[in-house]
């Protein structure tokens, strides 16, 4: 089987959420774009700074954060295989959050003037784009529920389940579709709890027989239990073709 191109895998990944024809793909074709591999904690994207840029991920994982005043710090998103890096970049004038490496990633830059003249001349590219954007809301809205009305239980085992789906929908292989690679820090600034509550949250759904764990990783050994321990249904990720 023929390995992909990358642009064949933007393509395809913008096809999941528009239809594109002939011409729209000799547009993508056409684009320019830089790869590059990230490390983990390093800045994708930096507060303030004007965006350049806009990245594609074809391996790995990233994180949207805020930090306050303080140096508090509030995950507010995850990116994963076939997602863009923060769409509205092109369109402003100034980042108004950072994004990280959360894993080594493989990123994909492409020119933010670039991407603005696509959106402009392929009605159905600009479609996609929007689409994406608009469950990435969706996504940031279903967190803003968990953090401020589930419990700690709940909390974690919501994102949870949310990551195992959105990688087996991306394609990643299913030996390791519920693998969070999150310390307990991270996991506790994604859905406002400590560390140490982390970690008796997580004590307490392997004893319930939900995950196992194993140092960073964590599996899900009973989908359904924790799915409706959890409160969790798919409808804000709208897995559903377009």
């Amino acid at each position: 089987m023929p390995i992909p191109s990358i642009h064949d895998v933007i393509i395809a990944s913008l096809s999941r959420h528009s239809v594109l024809d002939p011409d729209d793909h000799v547009a993508i074709r056409r684009l320019i774009f830089t790869q590059r591999q990230v490390e983990p904690s390093a800045y994708l994207v930096r507060e303030g700074e004007k965006p350049v840029r806009c990245s594609f991920i074809l391996g790995g994982f990233t994180y949207a954060q805020r930090l306050t005043s303080t140096g508090a710090r509030q995950i507010v998103s995850l990116q994963i295989p076939g997602d863009f890096v923060d769409l509205q970049n092109p369109w402003f004038e100034e980042a108004d959050h950072n994004v990280q490496a959360l894993t080594r990633a493989q990123v994909v830059d492409i020119d933010a003037g670039a991407l603005r003249t696509l959106v402009a001349d392929r009605p159905a590219v600009a479609a996609a784009l929007w689409r994406m954007s608009l469950i990435g809301s969706s996504i940031l809205r279903e967190w803003i529920v968990n953090i401020g009305r589930r419990d700690a239980h709940t909390r974690v085992g919501h994102l949870l389940c949310e990551f195992s789906l959105r990688r087996e929908v991306a394609g990643i292989p299913s030996t390791r579709a519920d693998h969070l690679p999150m310390t307990q820090e991270q996991l506790g600034d994604t859905v406002g709890l400590t560390p140490v509550h982390v970690n008796r949250v997580l004590k307490a759904l392997a004893q319930r027989g939900l995950i196992e764990r194993d140092r960073r990783q964590i599996r899900i050994v009973d989908w359904a239990g924790l799915r409706d321990a959890s409160d969790f249904n798919p409808r804000y990720l709208h897995l559903t073709s377009r």
